[in-house]
């Protein structure tokens, strides 16, 4: 069984079900093929390589790793436990998933340049009143004195914010097209219209998910 699919997030929607309105993210997912399939006797780990999307220019090192099998504009690997089941070339559709499966979604967060504490990490700013003029999103103070002397690894401060991996876990498979690649899934998965997604069964599965079905 195929651990997941490499698809392209197409915008979110409503559907409007017996049991009331829902908000779904629709995902074309796939066609994908199988390009390489890793063992952990020659590569360390088990793991499946699927190819999605078509490529207008390879370079040659790339044309040969593909060779006999297309041209692909996107390359990902899954971990599985056992890849006695597949082989190169083999196709991977939307339809390895069924409606009310749980699955984590990977992709990349849209970028928002450089942003302030307020923004980044959701800091409250200073006094609005007293006499501040000038610290209503400012983030305070960043460190002690003497001791330990230095601002510590690790503390919120202004920066680069998004663009980064994020996953979201159990999200509830609404419904599966096969004929259009379509896959709906219930609320927000990361990035922005036309991103690369990966779509993988859920690793750690909510209890009350469970219990919902």
């Amino acid at each position: 069984m195929f651990p997941g699919v490499i698809g392209k997030k197409i915008g979110m929607t409503q559907l409007f079900r017996e049991d009331g309105e829902t908000v779904v993210t629709a995902i074309e997912a796939g066609p994908c093929v199988v390009t390489q399939v890793k063992t952990k006797e020659k590569d360390g780990y088990n793991a499946v390589q699927l190819g999605f999307g078509e490529a207008k220019r390879l370079n040659s090192p790339e044309k040969g790793h593909l060779k006999g099998i297309g041209l692909f504009k996107h390359l990902r690997e899954f971990r599985v436990g056992d890849v006695s089941g597949f082989a190169p070339g083999q196709k991977v559709d939307v339809d390895i998933f069924k409606p009310g499966d749980l699955v984590d979604v990977i992709g990349t967060a849209k970028g928002k340049g450089f942003a302030g504490v307020v923004k980044r990490h959701h800091f409250a700013g200073g006094p609005k009143t007293h006499g501040q003029s000038d610290r209503h999103r400012a983030p305070g103070s960043v460190g002690a004195t003497t001791f330990p002397g230095r601002v510590l690894k690790g503390t919120r401060m202004a920066g680069h914010m998004g663009d980064v991996r994020v996953t979201v876990r159990n999200l509830r498979v609404v419904e599966v097209d096969p004929a259009r690649h379509l896959l709906l899934v219930e609320g927000a998965v990361p990035g922005g219209r036309n991103g690369l997604v990966l779509i993988r069964r859920a690793v750690k599965g909510s209890k009350d998910a469970d219990k919902a079905s």
